[in-house]
């Protein structure tokens, strides 16, 4: 479902970001560890299509992302990847369901049902209508999760998800993503600093920054 091998990235001539060799398949889970400055946001911006390595290849269900080039790129990772960053990305004026929809807009997608059940597996569905703006923190982090997941993308991608929620939140949100991979059959990827989603992911790799 994807793979990534070989990839590094150079910021400068005194930091090179090398990145372990992923292979995940349908349904399976990966926790990528490590503080801050080790790499782990520019990981996901390569693994997502936002940021291209120096070397390496990224392969998603068999395609090539960074062969891929301008609109063709934009259209296969709005239609296959989902991304959870760690501050919602959603408009505040407009309603929970038009965010959904604006999101399917730029995939060439429109299912109606699949935000439904979306929102209905999140426990959100009588937010539908509410403008992003009246939500509590924990309703937009649903909401952002519930925009990753419209397209019923084959890999998803989760950017600090957990950081600033407790304990008993944070235990919530990991549950739900990985409800939600399951029943999609999606490859899930978490990056995070945070220790505690260990105890919801065993399969992990922690990075690490070399000169």
């Amino acid at each position: 479902m994807i793979l990534a091998q070989d990839i590094s990235f150079r910021y400068d001539d005194a930091h090179l970001i090398k990145v372990p060799d992923i292979q995940l398949q349908e349904g399976e889970e990966l926790l990528i560890l490590g503080k801050s400055g080790s790499g782990k946001t520019t990981v996901l911006n390569i693994l997502g299509g936002l940021l291209k390595p120096q070397a390496g290849k990224v392969k998603i269900d068999g395609s090539d992302l960074y062969r891929l080039k301008g609109a063709s790129l934009d259209k296969f990772r709005g239609a296959n990847i989902g991304m959870v960053f760690q501050k919602p990305h959603i408009l505040a004026p407009l309603t929970v369901e038009e965010n959904l929809q604006l999101a399917q807009y730029f995939s060439v997608k429109s299912d109606k049902k699949i935000i439904d059940k979306v929102l209905a597996d999140l426990g959100i569905a009588h937010k539908k209508q509410s403008k992003v703006s009246f939500l509590s923190e924990g309703e937009a982090q649903r909401v952002s999760i519930a925009r990753a997941l419209v397209n019923n993308p084959k890999v998803i991608l989760a950017d600090e998800p957990t950081a600033s929620l407790d304990d008993e939140n944070a235990a919530l949100v990991i549950r739900l993503l990985k409800d939600q991979a399951h029943k999609m059959r999606s490859a899930l990827i978490i990056v995070t600093h945070d220790h505690r989603v260990k105890e919801h992911v065993s399969n992990h790799i922690i990075m690490g920054s070399t000169t």
